[in-house]
């Protein structure tokens, strides 16, 4: 790959926020680091120095403390960060207190709802007196099953406020998602809605709520946050609206202080092979690395306005949220990205001033499939950021948004994910952009690439791990006293190794005089659904990184099917209205994953669909395929977003031979 699709300028550079932290630590710490690269490999090797200096650097709010700042630092699980200190998350998002927008909420009405940090503080002070009022404290959890509005957030930040630990679904999930989720941490309180909108259809979901409350024993109370205007209908008169629960007359807000590692989300896996887990994150881990990842990785600055195309039943609404903590306008939208036309999000980069816009992976090639230039339809005068993760993005996307969307951009690709509620991998302000690649390790991220022979190998493919401790790891799973549910799930591989079940590589791009100058990452897809016909090892993004350049196909899914004692690849297409599956348009894929691939890469089998099934944040469900295919129940209906797409993958004929 090994090109060079963009580079900042030398203005941007020396404006960058991460050249201010260079100078910061030769003022402070005497180290001399040159670039990034070297800034790198001492954040790695000078742990503690670096994510104390982090904490300084950000000016966290909070009593730092004088304790070790990592004890047990050779030990996964069981290393412990911050031993003395404490702080309390909300308060360093409610540090802000005057006129400047804070959040701009837009619905798919086209509507804009404005809130100030001040009108922010404000309401998340009367609420936290009313959630006091009802015993809510330290420990206690809250959840929300309510859509991407103004109101979560305050919800999310009156809970932290208190100590209390918050955890939230979309109200596109069903009953038994929503039960599978909630259910596991028994929450004292829920703020539900009484529906959503998508695609220009109002969803009412009262009856689900009412449900929902009736199974969740554990309530003390339910509070509404209308978002239709329909008429409610509640049975339970004890339900309250969320107005009426407001404290009007509440004092100044408080926050408690508590340790590094206090419980601050519940965060859930996405459940469609089985019951979600429950990952604890902690409110000092999750705090230190989103403001790492904003201010160093992303470049966020107080005058920035930051938009993630995203629900709260993903990380990336929790990651958006910190932006709160520097000050800058964050940009919450509900509803479909492509309503009530394909160019509704990047109108909304002109109508909100957007400077840094994320989406999904799948967003981007979705525009690209849809002809899409927004360079010649809309200004984007403001944007100078782009970031993109959910899946890998292709190299083509890459070129696709230079070419169409932006040219002068910084296109990050960013890889973590909500098992650890951040990166490992993702963007640097003052690094090129290489086609296809994700521009650098995370700093602090001990990050490698592990060989079947468990060797750390470069420009190779293989298991994506991190070898030291980092902040933002779960604290553990709800409901797993002992710890082998965690053990199992990330260290299972390799002993005291953070397995993360990425299947990746890791470039090393070097100057003239072979000095490494930038580490760039590949993800291939997830390791756990690896091919491996006749025994090689190939990710699935590498299939479908050739078939999406079919004009014909909207999206495809690759499984690897059990036969014949071996594996063999099926690749499903959903093909774009008006086209079918004929001999030429099989022989076309064939050919353009061949020649750019290899034949081990060539599917078995290419079967045409009329839709893929995909979980409730809009990632293609891979796990769900290959459990319909093999006959295996999939056991967690709800966590899909358009679970009768499964009916087309049953008693499939062709499968058989």
């Amino acid at each position: 790959m090994d090109k060079i699709i963009w580079k900042p300028s030398q203005e941007r550079i020396n404006q960058s926020n991460i050249i201010k932290y260079m100078d910061f630590l030769t003022n402070n710490y005497d180290v001399k680091v040159r670039d990034y690269e070297s800034l790198y490999e001492w954040s790695i090797q000078q742990c503690e120095d670096f994510w104390r200096s982090v904490w300084e650097y950000c000016e966290i709010i909070g009593d730092l403390g004088n304790g070790t700042i990592l004890e047990n630092n050779h030990k996964m699980p069981g290393a412990y960060w911050f031993t003395d200190s404490k702080l309390n998350y909300a308060e360093n998002l409610l540090n802000k207190r005057d006129s400047t927008i804070a959040i701009i909420e837009i619905g798919e009405n086209s509507s804009v709802k404005t809130i100030t940090y001040q009108e922010l503080i404000d309401t998340v002070c009367q609420l936290q007196s009313s959630m006091k009022r009802i015993g809510i404290g330290i420990g206690d959890r809250v959840v929300g099953y309510l859509p991407n509005i103004n109101e979560t957030v305050i919800c999310m930040l009156a809970t932290a406020s208190l100590g209390a630990i918050w955890s939230s679904c979309s109200p596109d999930f069903g009953i038994d998602g929503v039960i599978d989720r909630f259910g596991q941490i028994k929450p004292k309180l829920l703020f539900a809605t009484n529906g959503y909108q998508y695609n220009g259809k109002s969803i009412i979901i009262t009856d689900r709520v009412q449900n929902i409350s009736n199974q969740l024993q554990s309530l003390i109370d339910v509070v509404i946050i209308p978002y239709l205007e329909e008429e409610l209908n509640w049975s339970d008169k004890d339900f309250i609206l969320f107005k009426d629960f407001l404290d009007n007359k509440s004092d100044d807000i408080s926050f408690e202080r508590l340790p590094f590692s206090h419980p601050l989300y519940i965060m859930f896996s996405s459940g469609t092979t089985g019951i979600p887990k429950c990952m604890v994150h902690s409110a000092g881990g999750t705090l230190i690395q989103h403001l790492k990842e904003l201010i160093l990785h992303t470049d966020i600055k107080e005058e920035d306005i930051i938009f993630y195309y995203t629900t709260c039943g993903w990380m990336m609404w929790n990651w958006l949220i910190s932006s709160l903590s520097v000050g800058a306008t964050i940009v919450l939208y509900d509803g479909s990205p492509f309503f009530p036309d394909k160019n509704s999000l990047f109108e909304l980069i002109d109508k909100t001033g957007i400077t840094i816009f994320g989406g999904s992976a799948k967003f981007f090639s979705t525009c690209e499939k849809n002809d899409l230039v927004p360079m010649k339809t809309n200004k984007l005068t403001t944007l100078n950021t782009i970031l993109s993760t959910g899946s890998p993005l292709s190299p083509e996307s890459f070129e696709y948004i230079y070419s169409k969307v932006k040219k002068d951009i910084c296109v990050s690709s960013i890889s973590g994910g909500t098992d650890i509620i951040s990166c490992f991998a993702l963007g640097c302000p003052i690094l090129p952009v290489y086609k296809g690649e994700l521009q650098c390790p995370g700093l602090g991220m001990d990050i490698a690439i592990f060989n079947d022979k468990e060797r750390e190998v470069f420009s190779e493919k293989g298991e994506l791990v991190c070898k030291s401790p980092f902040p933002s790891m779960p604290t553990g799973f709800w409901n797993d006293p002992d710890g082998s549910k965690y053990h199992k799930a990330y260290f299972e591989l390799y002993d005291n190794i953070w397995a993360h079940r990425d299947y990746a590589e890791i470039i090393l791009h070097k100057d003239d005089n072979n000095i490494i100058t930038q580490r760039g990452v590949i993800i291939y897809g997830r390791s756990d659904s690896t091919l491996n016909p006749s025994g090689v090892r190939i990710g699935t993004a590498e299939i479908y990184r050739e078939v999406e350049k079919i004009e014909e196909v909207l999206e495809s899914v690759v499984i690897g099917q059990n036969w014949d004692g071996d594996t063999r690849i099926v690749l499903f297409i959903k093909l774009k209205e008006s086209f079918i599956l004929t001999s030429s348009l099989h022989s076309k894929i064939i050919t353009m994953i061949r020649d750019n691939t290899s034949h081990k890469h060539i599917p078995a089998k290419i079967i045409s669909v009329q839709d893929i099934p995909k979980t409730i944040s809009g990632k293609i469900s891979e796990s769900a395929v290959r459990n319909i295919v093999h006959d295996i129940p999939v056991k967690n209906i709800d966590a899909l977003a358009n679970p009768q797409s499964l009916e087309y993958f049953k008693n499939i004929d062709e499968l058989k031979r």
